[in-house]
């Protein structure tokens, strides 16, 4: 683990695995310790992973002010990061949520941004909407699991606005590749890992303008690479392909088989995506 102070003095920390060129990974959830972010399915033999725990999560200190969770303000802390690790540009990579602190990032500090992953992002950060009926396709390909029926109606629940919390925990095995022993223990395990004050922030009122976000990603002339899941019904594999045309060298991948974490259903196909847009 290594300590750097945020831009307000807040102490954050990252943690380094692996030797070569940095990749600055940003974890989702949103307001997620890194830990769920291991190695990235063995990343690390190619990369230096830095997995920064962003403010109030894993080993970084809680801030005074509990508005500065909120994800644009938290671009700050990635420039301080840049800064104490005393580079020019930023190789960056981030999942879910974190590809929302990533793209604002890089609408800030365009000429900081080097690499850009993007591992199954969240599209609220440029106004992608993910329609029910995309979802449904995604969810659909799922019918002869054991757990698929009751998912299923939870899933439809939610569409209409009545889902319950219980509903929201069942649809959860929809962002999974497989629901088997390991993953609802790995499931249990990142839940404990989240600050849930932080993440009801992070995307508050005025955190994003998507247009803006679209517009100053829209000159970015270096390539952006998408990894997506086919079983992810959070970002549906139809709408990860648009994603990409937002930037014009953008690319997708879609992993087969996998789910919103793809590194842990396919690790060799997670590594050879990456190594081959970073490489």
């Amino acid at each position: 683990m290594e300590i750097f102070e945020g831009a307000d003095g807040t102490r954050l920390a990252y943690h380094r695995s692996g030797e070569g060129e940095p990749l600055v990974c940003l974890p989702g959830g949103p307001m997620q310790a890194s830990a769920y972010l291991g190695d990235l399915g063995g990343m690390s033999a190619y990369r230096s992973l830095l997995r920064l725990d962003l403010r109030g999560t894993g080993e970084s200190a809680i801030p005074a002010e509990a508005a500065t969770y909120r994800c644009d303000r938290q671009v700050a802390d990635v420039e301080a990061l840049r800064s104490a690790l005393g580079v020019d540009r930023l190789d960056l990579l981030g999942h879910s949520a974190g590809a929302s602190l990533a793209l604002l990032y890089a609408a800030r500090h365009p000429e900081r941004v080097g690499a850009l992953v993007l591992v199954t992002p969240s599209p609220i950060v440029v106004g992608l909407m993910v329609a029910d009926l995309q979802r449904r396709a995604v969810a659909e390909l799922r019918q002869g699991e054991p757990w698929y029926p009751a998912a299923f109606a939870a899933l439809q629940r939610s569409w209409s606005g009545a889902a319950t919390v219980d509903d929201w925990a069942a649809i959860t095995p929809f962002t999974w590749g497989r629901w088997d022993e390991a993953s609802r223990a790995e499931a249990a395990r990142q839940a404990s890992g989240k600050n849930a004050e932080a993440a009801a922030v992070y995307y508050a009122d005025g955190a994003v303008d998507s247009r803006t976000v679209r517009a100053a990603l829209a000159d970015r002339d270096a390539p952006v690479l998408i990894v997506a899941g086919e079983y992810d019904v959070a970002l549906p594999p139809k709408v990860a392909v648009e994603y990409a045309t937002l930037f014009p060298r953008g690319e997708s991948v879609v992993l087969p088989g996998c789910g919103h974490q793809p590194w842990l259903d396919d690790p060799g196909g997670f590594r050879r995506a990456l190594t081959a847009y970073l490489t």
